[in-house]
C-alpha cells in the first residue's frame, strides 16, 4: 500500500496541534502558536516534553529523529521541527 506524502504544511499543522493540545500548560501565557514561536526559550520544550514530542513524531510520521539532530537548532520552533520531519521523511 503506497502512502501519500505529506505536504510541509500538513506536517506543521499536525505538530502544532500536538504541541498545543499536549504540551502547552494553561498558564503558559502563549495564546496561539505560530511557526516562529520560540518553544525552547519559552520553556514549552523541556527535556520531558521533547521526549513526548519525539515519540509523537515517531508514531505519527513513522520516522525517528537521530540523536545528533536533537539540537536547539532543529527544535527552536515549529518551523524548524517541521522542516526536520519533512527532511527525514524524504530521506
Amino acid at each position: 500500500m503506497d502512502t501519500i506524502p505529506l505536504a510541509d504544511g500538513e506536517i506543521q499543522q499536525k505538530i502544532t496541534e500536538y504541541v498545543s493540545a499536549q504540551l502547552l500548560a494553561e498558564d503558559e501565557g502563549v495564546a496561539e502558536l505560530s511557526g516562529g514561536t520560540a518553544l525552547l526559550q519559552l520553556g514549552i520544550l523541556n527535556s520531558r516534553n521533547t521526549g513526548r514530542l519525539l515519540a509523537f513524531i515517531r508514531e505519527e510520521f513513522g520516522v525517528s529523529v537521530p540523536p545528533a539532530r536533537i539540537t536547539g537548532k532543529h527544535f527552536a520552533n515549529l518551523d524548524a521541527i517541521s522542516a526536520l520531519v519533512a527532511e527525514l521523511l524524504s530521506a
